[in-house]
């Protein structure tokens, strides 16, 4: 654990406020670059770090130490976008079916630029139930090893390659029902 983590959490744990505020400063743009991954909106960008650091305040007596302190954060922070996923989704009543989407792609998807691609992608992942869309985004937007996505989950390695094989079926029919799979295959 980086030493200067292990004294503000021992400090914050002693009731120092500042310790914490120098921890939070120090992740802060990791956990800002993580929750991206959760909206694209910034309003809900801000909320959703926000809930980060406050979850881990409110649970920093259980963290051990055992590991980097960034990790466990990871950890939280991944949870608080799940979260989030399942929430929005349950209140979101209706979407638009993809075939009816007119989205920039609809005319030409092969003259999408990086950002509109980027865009049309997550657009797309939206639609997936939020396990599936965690385990891509973990896995493929993020880089991170089977066994990584298993630690910040709590899944066995088994579970993430089961949900990994069941997410990609599912954005694979999504990209053909919009008939955009050309341009990401």
């Amino acid at each position: 654990m980086d030493q200067a983590d292990q004294q503000d959490v021992a400090a914050s744990l002693h009731g120092d406020g500042r310790a914490y505020e120098r921890l939070v400063r120090r992740h802060q743009q990791q956990i800002a670059a993580r929750m991206w991954r959760f909206t694209r909106d910034r309003t809900e960008l801000e909320e959703l770090v926000h809930d980060v650091f406050v979850e881990a305040y409110l649970a920093l007596g259980g963290y051990k130490g055992r590991g980097p302190f960034d990790h466990w954060l990871n950890r939280i922070a991944t949870r608080v976008g799940y979260r989030f996923w399942k929430r929005r989704r349950k209140q979101s009543a209706q979407t638009v079916p993809l075939r009816d989407w007119d989205g920039p792609a609809r005319d030409d998807p092969a003259n999408l630029d990086a950002e509109q691609a980027q865009r049309v992608l997550h657009a797309l992942m939206d639609r997936l139930p939020p396990r599936d869309r965690l385990v891509l985004t973990l896995m493929y937007l993020e880089e991170m090893p089977v066994a990584k996505v298993a630690g910040q989950t709590g899944w066995s390695v088994t579970m993430v390659k089961v949900q990994a094989h069941r997410a990609r079926k599912k954005l694979r029919v999504l990209l053909e029902e919009s008939g955009l799979s050309e341009l990401f295959t």
